[in-house]
């Protein structure tokens, strides 16, 4: 019953806003498909799908995942920025393609706060800062400490330039001072999987990624990026508990339509994964993720992009970062 009454108010509210001609019928009347910028599986991709299903049911249309990879990621974004802004067309984005991917690639195809209307966040997922059992180190400051007194430096496994990942990272050797050097991988598997094998000796994985290899000893997990601690890793301290207060770095996931879609579209999908991400077996799939289901209303994400814009966009110019 709750179900049906929203997607009537929705179509109704929808239509009766929708006045000029191009937009005669209700919304949606058709498909709308979420462009994911990345391959099938992985954290967006899997965030993406669990909403799409509950916003088929409560439209009462198709919501696709449309896989669209490549260029960190600007392909899929590019894709959508240059779309008709009728609301058929939807970005699922992360941090690296929306924000760092132009900066890293030396080119801007579209900016996020000129050709997207953000309509909210999906979900958080906070990194862990992993190291090889074989480490001497059992926390966070022993760490920072090996890693200025080792020679050769540290190896820290990077799932690619620019990633929220590496950021992390190059944060962190800011803010102590400690160094080593960075690999890239293509993906944080290949990352995580070197670390494990001892080949590299600590990365910055995502909550989600790295659960498993913590909890089967794998791995030792030293310090969480949220403000607060993930309640799949009880035991570990976050970086502010360690004595870092202004260290925090997370993933975002989060939905955005091409700019001038229409006001009401942009409600209508913001009210929806409003309710969404509260519903209980959405959380929980969220949680199995390592992430945290939350919405944000259109003027609360455009300012949560902003912050991490102005928070990264710097880290990435200073320690020139970039893609050749």
């Amino acid at each position: 019953m709750f179900r049906r009454l929203f997607r009537a108010a929705a179509v109704v509210a929808v239509a009766t806003a929708l006045a000029s001609p191009a937009f005669a019928q209700a919304w949606p009347d058709r498909t709308v498909r979420l462009v994911v910028p990345y391959p099938p599986g992985g954290n967006v991709d899997a965030a993406a799908r669990i909403v799409a299903n509950k916003l088929n049911e409560m439209f009462g249309k198709p919501f696709i995942v449309d896989n669209k990879p490549g260029a960190g990621g600007m392909i899929g974004a590019e894709s959508v920025a240059r779309a008709a802004p009728d609301g058929y067309t939807l970005f699922v984005a992360a941090n690296g393609p929306l924000i760092f991917s132009p900066i890293i690639f030396g080119r801007s195809p579209y900016h996020w706060s000129k050709d997207f209307e953000p309509i909210s966040t999906i979900s958080i997922t906070p990194l862990v800062l992993q190291v090889n059992p074989a480490i001497q180190a059992n926390d966070l400051k022993a760490f920072i400490a090996l890693a200025k007194a080792s020679n050769p430096p540290l190896l820290m496994a990077s799932p690619g330039a620019g990633t929220t990942n590496h950021l992390a990272s190059e944060l962190l050797r800011k803010v102590t001072g400690a160094d080593w050097t960075t690999v890239h991988y293509k993906g944080n598997a290949p990352a995580t999987t070197d670390v494990i094998a001892g080949h590299a000796n600590f990365n910055f994985d995502q909550v989600s990624v790295a659960l498993p290899y913590v909890k089967d000893g794998r791995t030792r997990a030293l310090a969480v990026t949220s403000e607060s601690r993930v309640p799949q890793l009880p035991d570990v301290p976050t970086f502010r508990e360690a004595g870092f207060k202004d260290f925090e770095a997370s993933t975002f996931t989060g939905l955005l339509a091409p700019a001038k879609t229409p006001a009401p579209i942009i409600d209508a999908l913001s009210q929806a994964l409003a309710k969404i991400l509260k519903e209980p077996d959405v959380i929980e799939r969220f949680q199995a993720l390592g992430s945290e289901a939350r919405a944000m209303t259109p003027a609360d994400f455009t300012a949560y992009i902003r912050s991490v814009d102005e928070r990264w966009t710097p880290i990435i110019k200073e320690a020139n970062i970039n893609a050749n």
